[in-house]
């Protein structure tokens, strides 16, 4: 199989699909891998460390998608990309389908097979591919939202853990998930008076026995959200349901609740957002101001520790782009149900559930 890696296009990302490792395990096994030039610079990889693995260099993005019977990238195909995806390619990525009707027409009419790192299942029932990229957007919540509470990024000018005789800073975080567990752990470090919430009791008690005392556990619901809106200082936007769009649960109307220059991370985003004055912003331009509050919306977060995520993400992601290399499409989607969890959108096809309601497509699964 020829596997094809074009530099990412997405504003401000700087991650690469591949590592040089996994460029030479593909090709100890057998196959093809065309890189686009200059590709990896932005994770600290060169060229020469990936011709030394074994890729093949190419100059333009047009040029590795003309060649590849597999794509891997990181992020959702731009629309510029859309044209060079090509009837029966299979592209394997992060697509958040949920987040885009544009996106997802596009990809069924561009008759490809998409896999999405995002909705793929192991045998536990956990998302290994999603698992590390949530781990960093979790902790990069509090790194950014320590910045964007500083006054000369509009924030109240609050020091998340306070001093000697001055509280610290109050955060607020829905969802108690990978993003949600991350965050609260990075938070609790800075000294803050951390609260998370999620409607899982399960999930709930863990917490409440691996976090620190300055951590507390909450349910979840409409009147302790409000509750907490205006308390916090800092909210943290967490929650996921796979596939689907993210649960709005801070209105518009809510946001009078809290105080002038508290700050809004909405890392659910790149699914919709929890928050609904919630827009994906980029690292260039990542803030915006809605009623005093501060929201910080950058759908890629991750992106901007590019060395760091790039090869988080890849550990992960290797085995199973070896998986279909190896097997091809039909074999590996027919003898692996974490794959098939994992597919989308198959040659027109919307294969996954929670995509086909949220624009109300036929859901064609491939195995009824």
């Amino acid at each position: 199989m020829i596997v094809g890696v074009p530099k990412e296009v997405k504003r401000d990302e700087y991650r690469i699909a591949l590592l040089p490792v996994g460029a030479e395990e593909l090709v100890r096994a057998g196959h093809q891998v065309i890189i686009e030039t200059d590709a990896g610079i932005g994770s600290g990889l060169t060229n020469e460390q990936y011709v030394q693995a074994g890729a093949k260099l190419v100059d333009s993005a047009k040029e590795v998608f003309d060649q590849a019977d597999m794509i891997l990238k990181v992020k959702e195909p731009q629309p510029g990309e859309f044209p060079l995806i090509r009837e029966g390619q299979i592209v394997f990525t992060y697509f958040h389908f949920a987040a885009s009707r544009e996106l997802t027409q596009g990809m069924i009419d561009s008759g490809s097979i998409c896999l999405a790192y995002e909705t793929l299942r192991d045998a536990r029932g956990a998302l290994p591919l999603l698992t590390p990229m949530s781990e960093v957007a979790g902790r990069m919540s509090i790194q950014e939202g320590a910045k964007y509470l500083e006054k000369p990024q509009m924030g109240q000018g609050i020091l998340l853990g306070g001093v000697p005789g001055v509280a610290p800073a109050h955060i607020t975080i829905l969802g108690g998930g990978i993003v949600g567990a991350n965050a609260a752990k990075i938070a609790a470090g800075f000294n803050a008076d951390v609260n998370i919430m999620d409607i899982n009791m399960d999930r709930l008690r863990y917490l409440d026995d691996v976090m620190p005392p300055n951590v507390n556990v909450l349910f979840s619901d409409r009147h302790v959200i409000r509750h907490q809106l205006q308390l916090a200082d800092l909210v943290i936007g967490a929650v996921l349901i796979p596939g689907a769009k993210a649960p709005m649960l801070v209105s518009q109307e809510d946001l009078s609740l809290m105080k002038p220059g508290s700050v809004i991370i909405d890392v659910a985003v790149d699914q919709g957002g929890c928050i609904e004055t919630s827009k994906p912003t980029s690292h260039s331009d990542p803030t915006f101001i809605i009623d005093d509050v501060v929201h910080y919306c950058v759908a890629n977060m991750p992106g901007a520790v590019g060395r760091t995520s790039t090869f988080a993400l890849c550990n992960v992601t290797l085995p199973w782009a070896l998986r279909v290399a190896n097997q091809g499409i039909e074999n590996s989607l027919a003898n692996s149900p974490e794959l098939q969890s994992a597919l989308n959108i198959h040659t027109g096809r919307v294969t996954n559930k929670p995509v086909a309601e949220t624009f109300d497509y036929p859901y064609e699964p491939l195995c009824p």
